[in-house]
């Protein structure tokens, strides 16, 4: 069970539950983290020589991740399992 923005989406209720906002408030805070994320990316990391590339199209599920960890404080385990992340 991974959880993604996509997969919530049109599950509107569990989405208000856990980042607390509604599809389209998530949505129209999208494009300005998305915006603010990107800036942050290239001016830390960008150099010469980088081998991936920077960002990879996950803004909307990064911003899920956040969003849920400010509104529901979860354990690193929990985050890790919700979000098939490694601890590490």
């Amino acid at each position: 069970m991974k959880m993604t923005y996509a997969g919530l989406r049109t599950k509107s209720g569990i989405l208000c539950s856990l980042p607390g906002l509604k599809v389209q408030e998530f949505e129209a805070l999208l494009p300005s983290f998305a915006m603010d994320w990107n800036t942050f990316i290239q001016e830390t990391f960008q150099r010469e020589g980088r081998k991936r590339a920077i960002g990879a199209g996950r803004n909307a599920h990064l911003m899920l991740f956040i969003l849920m960890y400010f509104r529901l404080y979860p354990t690193q385990t929990v985050r890790a399992y919700l979000f098939e992340m490694s601890q590490a």
